[in-house]
């Protein structure tokens, strides 16, 4: 096993989740047009310090003004989920 392969695993230990986020800009040369960026990264909720670092750098280096961002996550880690059978059909 690569030193790589067991990163996420040690971040969810340590209760990082794996955060999605849409994030949603002006175009610098068009600043009525949206353009859709999907980020995303292992991350604490709720207060998702490894995306406000991108961010931070997005309004520092990049041309396109933010113009909103949404996240999701999902929890990778956790108890097994599972669901009752419905019923049970035999065809012949």
């Amino acid at each position: 096993m690569h030193r790589s392969d067991r990163v996420p695993l040690e971040l969810q230990l340590k209760g990082y989740r794996l955060a999605t986020a849409e994030i949603v800009y002006h175009m610098p040369d068009h600043p009525g047009l949206l353009q859709t960026f999907i980020w995303q990264h292992y991350d604490l909720e709720p207060h998702y310090p490894e995306l406000r670092k991108f961010l931070d750098f997005w309004t520092r280096n990049i041309d396109g003004k933010l113009h909103s961002v949404t996240v999701a996550r999902r929890r990778l880690i956790g108890p097994p989920r599972y669901r009752n059978a419905v019923g049970l059909w035999r065809l012949h």
